[in-house]
């Protein structure tokens, strides 16, 4: 038995008010804990309905390390099962999505199930009479995530019972949804395209704490961003029309200033966004035709209202980040304590422009993909990090900038923009849900 396994006060040592050990990022224990308590303890994003727009469609995801899969029944409604076959476990779904008909069919032993996950079918069910297999629950069929919640078309799940509420979990940070569902002039995202999948060699919490991390593109993208705009001043010559690959990657060049006064917001649990009052989204050229389709849908005001919001990056912890003004969401996916998966997925708005929709490829290919150049230098740092950090010399990593004594926590505040306050805010839901349950079973012992 290590150092953290059943030992609330260990797991609480490694979060101070100002910096965190070490082992949260290196210490393969620690990751094993974040599978069994921070994610079941969390509502986690599983996918987008649109990807499951016929009967017999079906995402899988993991929760933890647990498999899952999401289904679109012959109803219509949507189901979330543990991707484990009652019979022998096997997983029922291996794809990352598909359409499987009328019903699934374990691979193994040929169990049928409903795609709401009732038991169909058993090959030989005679074998089975008077065994008191009706009480079994394999029965059943496959079994249901108890807890979910499809909020405008985005479903998530929670594995534990006890805990917060979607609603009480995410609370205003939501606004960030609204948004950029509001933004399709029919109110409306769906996904068109795979995302782009990018293996990271480091800790899943490096790339969290990276989105609203502002004091590092001006640093880290010099090389990159900050090449292209060189270039682009160097040769436009007479041109007053800034292509759109230079709008995208021109504002990573920023200067602190620009980002001190664009703000961070913090919500409880966790959750935040950089670009209060002005992001690295806001001065993109106009896209013709778009606002006076959403003018005819929400009227002049409300029209100004929704696309004035631009949000750069929203952090819903513990795993996903969305960009609203680009219609992006990136799933930080764990798979070791130094490997991560990254999926980043693009939302075309129903009823808007084409063009839109093609900025939001074009800076998904740009910035996110393993052939980027922006992604690259982010990555280093990553890598460079998880090396370090086995240092002996210094086992905490600093997170002070703008720390003020007595800050406290669970609250939603709008802060300088080059503040740490979004990664202690982090860390101190980090805490609360990777000690949930065994808080509550201590209690319950007493």
């Amino acid at each position: 038995m290590g150092a953290y396994r059943n030992n609330i006060d260990a797991v609480r040592a490694l979060v101070r008010d100002s910096e965190v050990h070490r082992d949260v990022y290196i210490d393969a224990e620690v990751f094993d804990l974040e599978m069994e308590h921070l994610f079941p303890n969390s509502w986690v994003y599983i996918g987008h309905a649109s990807q499951l727009a016929k009967p017999g469609d079906f995402i899988t995801a993991t929760i933890g390390r647990q498999p899952v899969l999401a289904t679109r029944h012959s109803d219509g409604s949507v189901h979330v099962l543990f991707n484990r076959c009652p019979h022998k476990g096997v997983k029922i779904a291996s794809e990352a999505c598909g359409n499987t008909g009328k019903f699934f069919r374990c691979p193994y032993h040929a169990w049928s199930f409903k795609t709401d996950g009732s038991l169909l079918a058993i090959p030989l069910k005679k074998g089975y009479e008077s065994t008191g297999f009706e009480e079994s629950p394999a029965s059943i069929g496959l079994t249901p995530v108890k807890h979910v919640k499809i909020y405008r078309d985005f479903i998530f799940a929670k594995l534990n019972d006890g805990g917060l509420s979607f609603e009480d979990y995410f609370g205003e940070s939501l606004s960030t949804i609204d948004n950029m569902v509001d933004r399709s002039p029919e109110g409306k995202l769906v996904v068109q395209a795979a995302p782009i999948r990018y293996m990271h060699t480091c800790n899943w919490k490096m790339l969290v704490e990276n989105q609203t991390d502002t004091c590092h593109p001006m640093v880290a993208h010099e090389s990159s961003a900050g090449t292209a705009v060189k270039v682009w001043t160097r040769e436009k010559g007479d041109s007053t029309d800034t292509p759109m690959a230079v709008q995208l990657y021109a504002p990573f060049m920023s200067p602190y200033e620009f980002y001190e006064k664009s703000g961070i917001r913090i919500w409880p649990n966790g959750h935040g966004h950089t670009g209060v009052s002005n992001s690295i989204h806001s001065d993109y050229s106009q896209i013709p035709g778009y606002f006076d389709k959403m003018v005819a849908t929400y009227g002049e005001a409300r029209a100004k209202e929704i696309l004035g919001e631009t949000r750069h990056n929203t952090i819903y912890f513990p795993n996903i980040m969305v960009k609203g003004p680009v219609q992006i969401l990136r799933h930080f996916i764990p798979i070791a304590v130094d490997k991560t998966l990254v999926e980043s997925w693009v939302f075309r708005l129903v009823g808007a422009p084409d063009m839109l929709y093609e900025r939001a490829l074009m800076y998904n290919r740009f910035i996110n993909a393993p052939t980027s150049i922006v992604g690259h230098d982010d990555l280093e740092m990553y890598e460079r990090a998880q090396e370090g950090l086995r240092s002996n010399g210094n086992q905490w990593v600093n997170l002070q900038r703008l720390y003020e004594d007595g800050e406290k926590s669970d609250v939603t505040e709008v802060i300088n923009g080059t503040s740490e306050r979004q990664m202690r805010n982090q860390f101190h839901a980090w805490v609360k849900f990777m000690t949930q349950d065994m808080t509550e079973r201590a209690e319950a012992a007493e």
